[in-house]
């Protein structure tokens, strides 16, 4: 059943969001690629609230936030084709903010990677009860997170906050009549390092798995929760994701070519704001590694992922100042 978002909990912040967003864009505009105006890097959904008029803080990072991004299905079989170049976390830097990659297994289930979850936030350098640790779940990594956050109790202290950014928290209809097979077909991309599914990869993104798993495991509420949605317009689907678009279109013409925007939504958390872009246009660069498959398939992929972060954490930042 689909409810209206204030009775599903969730908090509307996308009016901060936005003028957090539009200042930093402006600001960076001439130090990192793929610059979009304000208006044509977010949708405008119904009616957003009312902007709030309270100043941008762009200076450094207070807390000194550590955020750690954890990937969704088949990163690692083609992160080494991808050759990303690492200019997110080298801009994050900039302004005291310590990003780096949690590594999952690219094949692999929820409660696999939930477990090397756990393992890489109790290694990193910051004490319980600091909370300083964001964790950013893309695509299957949010559910991968999610599990983390329900069966290992003992990161919690360390979490400052939750985020689903395109996260595939509800599952995807695609994944109904896919098999573990076809993910396996990732382990022959050129120079991919990943094994073959455990068998429990696809089957964790099936919507009925995954409500029937929201449903059995209420979130803890001692962790602050933030959804940001993928929702772009139809013009900024790229040619080589045009296919799945019109599949998901079937059941809801609002979707980024692998997810409903209703999916992508943590029950309770706080909307952040509808990203104008495709699902791999979020978090897979390909447009700045690849240019050739760009201009041909991947034709809607740049996107100001930079200045998207940078205003993503200070949201995070400016909530936790406020207490």
């Amino acid at each position: 059943m689909l409810v209206a978002a204030q009775e599903a909990g969730i908090k509307d912040e996308r009016a901060r969001f936005r003028e957090i967003y539009c200042a930093v864009l402006e600001a960076r505009a001439q130090s990192f690629p793929d610059y979009r105006p304000c208006e044509k890097a977010l949708t405008r959904v119904g009616s957003e609230p009312a902007p709030t008029g309270k100043p941008v803080d762009l200076g450094p990072s207070r807390r000194h936030l550590i955020v750690g991004f954890v990937p969704g299905l088949g990163w690692e079989c083609f992160a080494d084709w991808l050759n990303a170049t690492g200019s997110v976390t080298a801009h994050l830097a900039q302004f005291g903010y310590d990003a780096r990659l949690v590594e999952v297994g690219g094949l692999t289930g929820t409660e696999e990677n939930a477990r090397r979850i756990r393992d890489a936030v109790l290694a990193m350098p910051v004490a319980a009860g600091e909370r300083r640790v964001v964790l950013i779940g893309y695509s299957k990594g949010a559910p991968d997170l999610l599990e983390a956050i329900v069966r290992y109790p003992e990161i919690r202290p360390y979490l400052a906050a939750v985020i689903s950014a395109a996260g595939a928290v509800g599952g995807s209809p695609l994944a109904n009549p896919a098999k573990e097979s076809d993910a396996d077909l990732l382990v022959h991309w050129p120079g991919a390092h990943c094994e073959k599914s455990d068998g429990h990869a696809i089957e964790s993104l099936r919507p009925n798995v995954r409500q029937a798993w929201l449903a059995r495991h209420p979130l803890p509420r001692d962790v602050p929760y933030y959804s940001l949605v993928t929702y772009p317009d139809p013009d900024h689907i790229s040619r080589m994701l045009r296919g799945s678009y019109d599949k998901l279109s079937k059941i809801d013409a609002r979707n980024d070519s692998q997810l409903i925007f209703y999916d992508e939504v943590i029950p309770g958390s706080t909307l952040v704001g509808y990203v104008n872009a495709d699902h791999w246009a979020l978090a897979v660069p390909l447009n700045r590694s690849h240019p050739w498959l760009t201009s041909m398939f991947a034709t809607e992929n740049a996107y100001p992922r930079e200045a998207l972060l940078e205003a993503l954490l200070r949201l995070v930042e400016e909530d936790l100042q406020g207490g």
